[in-house]
């Protein structure tokens, strides 16, 4: 796959991730395609015969397109990326738009270190706010480097850091910070609970998911 994938590629790609993660051993056929991308099946026949020039898909006469490895690959990052800013839209900036549709738009500004910190920033999701599973393949996990900016909930236990942001307002952060969970605190894991000082404290992983330390 030497040629580099394009934005209206990118989409055709995702749409047959999403039938392939359904029936990974059945063809898609060019009918489902353009109807699911709301072309017309010419349209959509000739993007076929483009990525399979590409070496993205198998186009098998009269039955329909699968995926190669080199296209399973692509399109399951496209996908990911798409599900990670989901996660961020509705967790981190609890975005009240249209979700699926602003992160379609925003997945494909992601570059490999972006999408990297992202997924690392997020405490490194498996699943969607809406419990879709998100695609795993060439993920690097390094939950343990130094210095990381990472959600309070991705902390391992016995390991510490410092509080950069709190992703909240009003009375909420006021109660955070009246209990010594304010910017600059340093905060431990240990044994199930967080510990600032002296005090420890049980923290729900919904409130944890924003918070934002910086590891040690």
């Amino acid at each position: 796959m030497s040629d580099p994938i394009k934005e209206f590629e990118e989409m055709y790609l995702k749409t047959l991730y999403e039938f392939y993660s359904k029936d990974p051993h059945k063809p898609i056929r060019n009918s489902r395609i353009a109807k699911e991308m709301g072309v017309s099946q010419a349209s959509s026949s000739e993007m076929i015969q483009r990525l399979a020039g590409k070496g993205i898909l198998y186009h098998i006469p009269y039955r329909g397109a699968t995926l190669t490895e080199d296209g399973l690959a692509a399109a399951a990052r496209i996908k990911r990326r798409e599900c990670l800013m989901e996660v961020f839209l509705v967790n981190m900036i609890d975005y009240k738009g249209d979700v699926e549709a602003a992160a379609c738009r925003l997945e494909h500004a992601l570059t490999d270190d972006l999408e990297a910190a992202i997924d690392r920033l997020l405490g490194y999701p498996e699943t969607t706010p809406s419990g879709e599973l998100i695609p795993s393949i060439s993920r690097e996990i390094q939950p343990h480097s130094p210095s990381m900016l990472i959600p309070l909930h991705a902390l391992p236990s016995g390991k510490s850091g410092f509080i950069e942001m709190i992703v909240l307002a009003g009375p909420a952060i006021r109660t955070l910070q009246d209990s010594g969970l304010e910017i600059g605190s340093r905060i431990e894991f240990n044994e199930g609970n967080y510990i600032i000082g002296e005090n420890r404290f049980e923290i729900s992983a919904d409130l944890a998911s924003q918070i934002l330390i910086r590891t040690q």
